[in-house]
């Protein structure tokens, strides 16, 4: 499984009321269960910035990814961005046995 990262940013007509975030979560939670039942996901966080939440998830490929990151907005509440991601210790791996080069 492959990980990502999802940055959403909220639009001005999803914050008319606060108990209307939970309301839009729900919908979109159940619909990525429903139609990405093989994502699983691994932590949600509210942030301060540009941005609203950052999700971490596990997904089979891009496409899937994909498809999370369309559902999200397919409600019209929200612009996302989505970010493919390696764990440090699976990155030093991937690095380790590329060729040096000197520089100059």
């Amino acid at each position: 499984m492959n990980t990502f990262i999802l940055l959403t940013r909220l639009t001005s007509k999803s914050l008319a009321s606060p108990g209307a975030l939970e309301t839009i979560e729900e919908k979109v939670t159940e619909s990525i269960r429903s139609e990405c039942p093989e994502v699983e996901w691994v932590h949600n966080f509210a942030v301060l910035g540009p941005y609203d939440y950052l999700d971490i998830f596990r997904a089979p490929d891009s496409e899937t990814a994909f498809k999370v990151s369309t559902i999200v907005r397919t409600f019209g509440y929200a612009h996302t961005e989505v970010w493919n991601a390696r764990e440090w210790s699976q990155f030093k791996e991937l690095i380790r046995n590329l060729p040096v080069e000197e520089h100059q």
